[in-house]
């Protein structure tokens, strides 16, 4: 029988419960048991697919075409094992499937009600998504006390009471805040937390206290009183950012297993570990983060990264952990430099000078007019600078456009998803692709398979496997009407879908590294196998 980790939050959105879901997964693995991880997202949103990056951080592409909350990503970048579409719940689907089965007369002329329709369906989707697995780890969205988890919360006291406390534990990760005009870490916030998970008739066997700093003795007594947890399953998670620590989500395991954190699990669950862990190559690899041996500075040209006052790097948080992935391999420091590509476009903007000093440019996927010019400007600065260049998805189709307009003398050459009346459209929609509208359902979405050019730098950074696939997300294309001119001027096709008709990968092969794909890499990279383009990119922008 599978057995569930159940994982909720306290106090505030955003405390690290995804990364904690994603180190307990790594420590049970460790023990050689088989985990998969499920996160539910309260929202009414069927998937994350129609969000803007500044709504709810980057979106996820799974490998079987799910646009999933970025959380999913820390799953399979800590478990190094891909999660199908289906271990994400949302209350959008919930919901939208029940509506679906009335309609059709599945309930036979039974009322449909919230009890107990909505908590079955929540349950089967939880045994679909975990049937197979020693442990399923299921991350509850959003924080205890809002009305969207209420549903959620109910549905795993109920799976409770189907296969026994044995099989199922329960996580409470709370933050501590430090107010500045006291400067003491203040346990009530956490106290009501634990209150309000008791109303929903679920007591937590765990506390993970996040904070900017480690829990102290007098505050863990303290939830310890308050809660009737034993001490020694209240668990001090504090940052692992900032000025004098390493700044890597990575050495959480490493920390928790400090705790004995597994140990306890296990305990808890009755279980026994399969195996004994064996964290040397992880270790290894984080040492490298923490203590490199060069540094270097890279820039990340985008658009979504301003709401209001603050800016949101999370919008490219797959991109940012790829980074690290080679930083870790090549063992050196890659200071990341966020260009607002808006910015690039003013009159006034000193490209050279915006751009000094930086070692390599990547240009991220995106959608929309916004920031276009000002990445197509950076760029012509990389390939006419001979600075390693790195494109993604719309940064491939931007690259063909430079291309086209400054090599290929196609003055105005533009995508028709900006200029639907461009001379000469070289990123455009394919004529089976025209009649496909609806917004949540893109073209190409998921694993694709990719055919190789032989001898070209795609390949070779493949280690000159002559089929690779990637993770895509875009509907526009390299038009085939221009393909002949593209490389009769030098542009190289590393990379073709295995008909032939679309362009996967780019380079010149007379630059230092100048390399598009129309996939995501990113979304297959982990710490210990780091994606083959950022590699070669880092390792490029080293030399």
């Amino acid at each position: 029988m599978t057995k569930y980790i159940v994982i909720t939050g306290g106090v505030i959105s955003g405390v690290g419960k995804g990364v904690a879901t994603a180190s307990i997964g790594r420590i049970l693995k460790e023990n050689g048991f088989s985990v998969t991880a499920i996160k539910i997202d309260p929202y009414i949103n069927c998937d994350a697919g129609t969000m803007r990056p500044t709504e709810h951080g980057e979106v996820w592409v799974t490998g079987d075409g799910g646009e999933i909350d970025q959380d999913l990503g820390n799953y399979e970048r800590f478990l190094e094992q891909p999660i199908p579409k289906r271990n994400n719940i949302t209350t959008g689907q919930i919901y939208k499937t029940l509506i679906e089965k009335e309609r059709r007369g599945d309930f036979l002329g039974e009322t449909v009600q919230f009890i107990p329709h909505v908590p079955d369906e929540i349950k089967n989707r939880i045994k679909e998504a975990s049937a197979g697995f020693d442990l399923a780890l299921i991350e509850i969205g959003g924080t205890v006390g809002d009305y969207e988890n209420i549903p959620f919360l109910f549905a795993m006291k109920s799976l409770e009471n189907e296969i026994g406390k044995i099989n199922i534990c329960y996580a409470l990760v709370t933050y501590l805040p430090v107010p500045s005009h006291i400067s003491e870490m203040k346990t009530k916030p956490t106290q009501l937390a634990i209150k309000l998970l008791r109303e929903e008739g679920i007591q937590p066997d765990f506390i993970l206290c996040r904070g900017k700093q480690a829990l102290d003795e007098p505050r863990k007594r303290k939830i310890e009183q308050y809660s009737n947890i034993l001490s020694d399953h209240i668990i001090s998670m504090p940052d692992v950012t900032g000025d004098n620590t390493p700044n890597t989500l990575y050495v959480i395991p490493l920390d928790l297993e400090k705790e004995k954190l597994g140990d306890k699990l296990m305990k808890i669950l009755g279980l026994n570990p399969k195996k004994t862990p064996d964290w040397s190559e992880w270790k290894s690899a984080v040492n490298r983060l923490v203590n490199p041996k060069k540094e270097i500075s890279v820039g990340i040209v985008g658009k979504y990264l301003k709401i209001g006052d603050f800016q949101l790097i999370d919008s490219y948080i797959s991109i940012h952990e790829a980074i690290k992935h080679a930083s870790s391999k090549n063992d050196v420091k890659v200071n990341l430099v966020w260009i607002n590509a808006p910015e690039l476009e003013e009159p006034k903007a000193n490209i050279s000078r915006i751009l000094s000093g930086i070692k390599g440019i990547i240009i991220p996927g995106g959608f929309g007019s916004s920031g276009v010019e000002g990445k197509i400007k950076a760029i012509t600065y990389c390939r006419e600078n001979h600075v390693p260049f790195l494109g993604l998805c719309y940064g491939l189709q931007l690259a063909v456009i430079e291309f086209a307009r400054n090599v290929c003398g196609l003055n105005g050459a533009h995508t028709t998803e900006i200029d639907p009346h461009t001379k000469y459209p070289v990123i455009d929609l394919l004529p089976e692709q025209e009649n496909i509208m609806e917004k949540g359902g893109t073209m190409r979405l998921g694993e694709y398979p990719a055919i190789l050019t032989e001898n070209s730098r795609v390949r070779e950074l493949y280690h000159n496997v002559g089929e690779i696939s990637e993770r895509h997300r875009h509907r526009y294309e390299v038009n085939p009407l221009f393909h002949q001119i593209l490389q009769e001027k030098g542009l190289v096709f590393s990379g073709m879908s295995p008909n032939g008709k679309l362009v996967e990968f780019i380079e010149l092969p007379q630059h230092k590294f100048f390399i598009g794909t129309q996939a995501h890499p990113e979304f297959k990279s982990s710490l210990l196998h780091p994606a083959p383009l950022f590699d070669g990119f880092v390792e490029s922008c080293l030399k």
